[in-house]
C-alpha cells in the first residue's frame, strides 16, 4: 500500500466565511488554523500547503473568556535599548480587533516560511462586509 503524498499543483482549495460574532477566540482560532492548514482533508500533508481559504468577519464581536481583557498583554519590541512595548488585550480590543484575531490565529500555525503562506489565506475584517463573493465561499459553524 502507497502512500499518498500531496503536490501542491493538484491541491483544490475551498473558500470559507466565517463569523465570529460572539465566539470565543481562542477555540474559533484553533479551528481557523485548522482549516488553514488543510486537517480537515483527507489529503493532508504535512509539507505541503492543501489548507483553504478562510474569511472572518465580526472580528470586533469576538469574545475574551474570564478576565483577559484585563490581564492578557500583547508585546512587541521597537529594535532599540529599552524597547520592549507592552498593551492590554482591551486597548488592543478597542483599537484593532483584526490583529487580536490575526495573532491568535498565527500562533497555532507552523513557525517557518510554509506557515507564513498558509496565513496569507486568511482575510479578517472587523464589520460584517469583505470583498470576496467572487468566490462564492461557504459558511462555517462552529
Amino acid at each position: 500500500m502507497k502512500t499518498y503524498m500531496a503536490k501542491p499543483a493538484t491541491v483544490e482549495r475551498k473558500w470559507y466565511v466565517v463569523d465570529a460574532e460572539g465566539l470565543v477566540l481562542g477555540r474559533m482560532a484553533s479551528q481557523v488554523a485548522s482549516i488553514l492548514r488543510g486537517k480537515n482533508k483527507p489529503t493532508f500533508t504535512p509539507n505541503v500547503d492543501t489548507g483553504d481559504y478562510v474569511i472572518i468577519v465580526n472580528a470586533s464581536k469576538v469574545v475574551l473568556t474570564g478576565k483577559k481583557l484585563e490581564k492578557k498583554l500583547y508585546r512587541h519590541h521597537t529594535g532599540y535599548v529599552g524597547g520592549l512595548k507592552e498593551e492590554v488585550a482591551k486597548d488592543v480590543y478597542a483599537k484593532k480587533p483584526e490583529f487580536m484575531v490575526a495573532q491568535a490565529i498565527k500562533g497555532m500555525l507552523p513557525k517557518n516560511a510554509l506557515g507564513r503562506k498558509m496565513f496569507k489565506k486568511c482575510k479578517i475584517y472587523a464589520g460584517a462586509e469583505h470583498d470576496h463573493q467572487a468566490q462564492q465561499p461557504e459558511v462555517l459553524k462552529f
